[in-house]
């Protein structure tokens, strides 16, 4: 999909198509419509930049029950690789 926007609205605002792509991003992540991973693919950022940009603005990441089961299944996996 192509989204274009009018070059006069993108001049008002004053932000590069970088920095639109990033309010884009955040904007669908806070609204818990992407992921951390999407999220970071639309903004064009890697996955640690995009956490940090979450950080700069202090925004919470979405971490759940699912997150945290799977994050320990892989942490005992880990310890049982290492024994």
């Amino acid at each position: 999909m192509k989204l274009s926007l009018p070059d006069e609205l993108v001049r008002d605002q004053n932000l590069s198509e970088q920095e639109l792509l990033l309010h884009l991003a955040l904007g669908l992540y806070i609204d818990e419509r992407v992921s951390v991973g999407s999220g970071a693919r639309i903004a064009g950022l890697s996955v640690p930049a995009f956490l940090d940009e979450l950080g700069k603005r202090k925004l919470a990441i979405h971490y759940d029950r699912e997150d945290l089961e799977s994050d320990l299944r892989t942490l005992e996996s880990l310890e049982q690789k290492g024994e």
